[in-house]
């Protein structure tokens, strides 16, 4: 038998319309497994295990709908972001940033190229040309990569279906303030025997303001081109090839050079084979090719400026002066796959499989291309399930990893290798007769040094040679405990954890100049929780809330790690009656005053302490048939100057100074008209 958990997140419903404070909020949720398209913010999300989240892409959230992947995910409790103006901001779930969290797309892996993070792996992620996002939290899963302690995410596209030849898809158009302008696409034309996919985005928007009327640099044009061909001759077999190409451009208040190109191209194939036997029940297989190809400068989207270095602007674009005309160009290819098997008995389901990657990043010189780095990555993996009782179910899983990194910069190259260790176990229990599910997982896993921690810091731990020499790798060990209650009219949810991390890898900045960075390895404890509630008042009004804290401190130096972001609730308020759905949000952002000054990560440091804020929005949509849905909507209502904690400081080319964190725009409105065919 197979045992079903459901999780409401409880989605960015919210607000008494009547109440008079500010903001917002989403989350996913459970209603017996039955997606609610007719709602604005309600996200149905049926959940396969208690650490994953599951929730469609295609249900509208506010704020204004994502411009990257990055901007969706902190709609989701646990989620933040470190933020540089209006686009291409670099995620962080419970204080966790870069690596820790791995970011999928179809399976394959999309890494930016420049040693700044400019171009994180999310802002080559447009949210809406995929279907379904799956979170799960912590180092409990073994399947998806190596080193993933904060989490994994995967973007993922479902497979088109026909009984009979024909089309179907999906379109929407987008405006709101700011000149913000998207155009959504998602056609598919098919027959039980196969179809064709093509998918298309254009997303722009011009500078914003925040809510003292400061126009705060921030503008972007970006755009998307997927298609997909596949081949289904029975429903228990796919093999489909893939292929996309985009482009964008983005000006950042918080750094001191914009983004003038951020071409990406990708190639991928995959196949699916299932009910095989009694025993051996499916084989999956799939390869990508993913080519990131960047351009920074500090003329395209703005004027040099002799005003040098502000506080925001950390890594590659902060190592030089801006008082003349310059460019970086980069490059990353990134190729990998992997093969996986299940079997199942009465009361075992094993999923074992191998998978490996390889990318190589270079810089362009006057000497035409130079590559400087190259990492090696294969694993192996096993992950067994237990269905012990009716009530319980216990999973575990083991990993290894082959790590080799070869270093081709400066004068001499050099090679580091490693063996990676990763395993968990997990157990779940539903309380008999009761709607309750409680659980238990203890993981441990290691994460290699990425990119961006062994060649961007100016030093390494022993504060003269490179870090590429010195920094260790990450080894986390956490635990994860939660619980979950499913009513007919109430559902509540909460997760935590608390974990040791030795040899956490954490940045320090000089503090006269920040082109300087050291990179070094401390010991660290982290913990935290996220918890949510929703009950339904009646048949047309419910309520929603959630809390997200996390935790983190530098047990060497005996004072908190940097980048922490301050304690959040969210609280939602909607109405749904017939064609219509009315929604509140309030979000409540308490203030931050445990930091490391000077320290952070390759993006950002702590440079000052943060106040709290309210945030009230609200939205409405109503669908006009079975084809057609309208929404609006209003972010910021009461136009409030604020900023979070972990955006980054402005850059002073644009009149900021060192301590002067990004505002977040002031009062937005947008409408949305959604398609479905």
């Amino acid at each position: 038998m197979k045992l079903h958990n459901f999780v409401r997140t409880p989605g960015a419903t919210l607000v008494l319309m009547a109440l008079a404070s500010p903001t917002l909020w989403a989350q996913e949720q459970h209603d017996h497994g039955v997606m609610n398209d007719d709602a604005v913010m309600v996200v149905t999300a049926p959940v396969t295990s208690p650490l994953e989240v599951t929730t469609s892409l295609k249900t509208p959230r506010q704020p204004v709908p994502a411009s990257d992947g990055s901007d969706y995910l902190k709609t989701i409790p646990g989620f933040s972001q470190i933020r540089n103006g209006g686009t291409n901001g670099d995620p962080v779930f419970r204080g966790m940033f870069g690596s820790r969290l791995r970011i999928l797309t179809n399976n394959g892996e999309m890494l930016g190229a420049c040693p700044a993070r400019m171009d994180a792996p999310s802002s080559y992620i447009s949210p809406e040309s995929f279907d379904l996002l799956t979170l799960i939290k912590g180092p409990q899963t073994v399947l998806w990569g190596p080193g993933n302690s904060a989490g994994t995410l995967r973007f993922d596209r479902d497979t088109p279906r026909f009984d009979k030849p024909g089309i179907q898809g999906n379109a929407s158009v987008l405006a709101a303030s700011n000149d913000r302008l998207d155009k959504n696409a998602d056609l598919s034309l098919g027959s039980e025997e196969g179809y064709l996919r093509l998918i298309g985005n254009q997303s722009r928007a011009s500078d914003y303001k925040d809510g003292s009327g400061a126009r705060v640099p921030s503008k972007w044009d970006k755009w998307n081109a997927d298609m997909a061909l596949g081949w289904t001759p029975d429903k228990d077999t796919l093999v489909e090839l893939t292929a996309g190409r985009g482009d964008g451009e983005a000006r950042y208040a918080g750094r001191s050079m914009d983004g003038s190109q951020f071409k990406r191209e990708s190639l991928g194939a995959r196949f699916e084979k299932s009910s095989i036997g009694e025993v051996l029940d499916k084989l999956e297989a799939n390869l990508y090719y993913n080519y990131a190809n960047h351009i920074m400068d500090n003329y395209s989207l703005r004027s040099p400026s002799s005003g040098g270095m502000s506080g925001g602007g950390m890594g590659m674009g902060s190592m030089m002066s801006m008082s003349m005309p310059m460019a970086m160009q980069l490059d990353r290819r990134t190729v990998g796959g992997r093969t996986q098997a299940t079997w199942l008995w009465r009361d075992y389901e094993l999923r074992s499989g191998a998978d490996f990657q390889l990318n190589t990043h270079r810089s362009k010189e006057e000497s035409g291309w130079q590559k400087d780095a190259r990492f090696h990555d294969y694993g192996v993996f096993s992950e067994l399930t237990l269905l012990a009782t009716e009530q319980s179910k216990v999973t575990g899983g083991l990993r290894l990893d082959s790590v080799k990194v070869d270093n081709e910069s400066g004068s001499g190259a050099s090679e580091r290798s490693a063996t990676l260790p990763a395993g968990f176990v997990r157990y779940e229990h539903t309380l008999s007769g009761m709607p309750v599910m409680l659980y238990a997982g203890l993981g441990y896993t290691e994460r290699f040094p990425d990119y961006w921690e062994l060649f961007s810091p100016t030093f390494g731990p022993d504060g003269a040679s490179g870090a590429f020499d010195q920094l260790k790798s990450e080894k986390t060990t956490q635990i994860d405990i939660g619980a979950q209650y499913s009513g007919e009219r109430f559902d509540s949810w909460v997760s935590a954890y608390v974990g040791r991390v030795n040899d956490f890898i954490l940045f320090r900045y000089d503090a006269s100049n920040s082109r300087v960075s050291q990179a070094d390895n401390v010991n660290a404890t982290i913990m935290g929780a996220e918890a949510g509630v929703s009950y339904r008042l009646t048949d047309q009004w419910k309520t929603d809330a959630s809390l997200a804290w996390s935790w983190g401190e530098n047990t060497d130096d005996h004072q908190p790690l940097p980048q922490q972001p301050p304690v959040e609730a969210r609280l939602g308020l909607s109405y749904e009656r017939g064609d219509w759905s009315t929604t509140g949000l309030l979000r409540l952002v308490s203030s931050q005053h445990r930091v490391a000054i000077n320290e952070g990560n390759v993006v950002g440091k702590d440079f000052a302490s943060s106040d709290g804020f309210a945030i009230f929005s609200a939205n409405t949509a109503w669908r006009v048939n079975k084809n057609v849905k309208l929404s609006a909507g209003v972010d910021n209502l009461f136009d409030k100057a604020y900023s979070e904690h972990l955006n980054l400081a402005g850059n002073s080319s644009f009149g900021y100074s060192s301590s002067q964190a990004v505002n977040e725009p002031g009062r937005t409105y947008w409408a949305k008209v959604n398609l479905t065919f």
